[in-house]
């Protein structure tokens, strides 16, 4: 585990050692954050980037990736609507 002064002073090293041996940890406070790289990422993820920018979807792509609505009933219910007393009048 990297204290974070450790980690600013030999960041080259953090990173070839989050290329080469997996994730590091850097500790700050209490906190820790995990520094990985790009591959590990998409494999965690399963979102594959692409070039080193997020993947990005169409609006329509998106839509069509969601869940299937077949055999959902969308019809309206069309039984009469409830009376509610409002009191005054």
């Amino acid at each position: 585990m990297w204290q974070l002064t450790e980690a600013r002073k030999k960041f080259s090293e953090l990173f070839t050692r989050a290329m080469t041996e997996g994730p590091q940890r850097v500790r700050r406070r209490g906190e820790i954050v995990v520094v990985i790289s790009e591959a590990e990422f998409e494999r965690l993820s399963g979102h594959p980037s692409g070039e080193g920018t997020a993947a990005k979807m169409s609006l329509g792509e998106f839509l069509l990736s969601g869940p299937s609505f077949e055999g959902l009933d969308l019809s309206r219910d069309l039984s009469p609507m409830r009376d509610i007393d409002f009191g005054d009048e």
